[in-house]
């Protein structure tokens, strides 16, 4: 398999090393949220990691399935959802072999195809597709984590860089609806950027 694999993953959460971690929500989601963008439904959190977002998610009501093939991030969005008061389900699953028992309202994507190598890719957004019913929304944060050795056509990450043309083309038109740009872009502790994009299931 191309890329980090769940040892790799599990060793970077008991070893808390997870730089990529704000230690709280993503201010784009608490932007959605207050905005009324995105309303409580069943969603679906892909790469769930520490679980921030799922706990804020499952406190403001949502239907929230959570997975992560991390046993070390599983257990800490359960604990997450603990110090919150809230409930969700937790999985431990490789979310390109997981399939949900009913379609989903919405998926948060944020953290899960920057963490995929590329050649995962394409697996990754047709699992994501068949989730959702027809109409449902992808809530997307793409990692804008270019490197200098792409220049050269190198792969490097995890993150890997989610160049937003590769996003098109990964998402594509034809099952998928695009809002225009500009997108907004969301400053990252690791001195990244991400772009919010919500995409419509067709």
């Amino acid at each position: 398999m191309a890329g980090p694999d769940r040892e790799f993953w599990q060793d970077k959460f008991e070893q808390r090393r997870t730089p990529w971690d704000r230690g709280a929500p993503s201010p784009q989601l608490v932007a959605w949220l207050d905005s009324g963008a995105l309303a409580p439904c069943r969603i679906a959190v892909p790469g769930c990691g520490a679980g921030h977002e799922v706990a804020l998610l499952a406190a403001r009501g949502f239907e929230v399935v959570a997975l992560d093939y991390a046993r070390a991030a599983v257990e800490r969005t359960r604990a997450a959802l603990a110090a919150a008061g809230a409930s969700a389900r937790v999985v431990e699953a490789d979310v390109l072999d997981w399939r949900p028992d009913a379609p989903f309202d919405a998926v948060y994507e944020q953290t899960c195809v920057c963490a995929l190598h590329p050649d995962r890719w394409i697996g990754y957004a047709a699992a994501l597709h068949a989730w959702l019913r027809p109409g449902a929304r992808l809530f997307a944060l793409f990692a804008q984590a270019a490197r200098s050795g792409a220049a050269d056509g190198f792969i490097e990450g995890p993150p890997y860089h989610c160049d937003i043309h590769a996003m098109r083309a990964l998402f594509d038109a034809a099952r998928w609806e695009w809002p225009k740009p500009p997108y907004p872009r969301v400053p990252h502790p690791m001195g990244m950027a991400e772009l919010a994009v919500v995409l419509a299931r067709r």
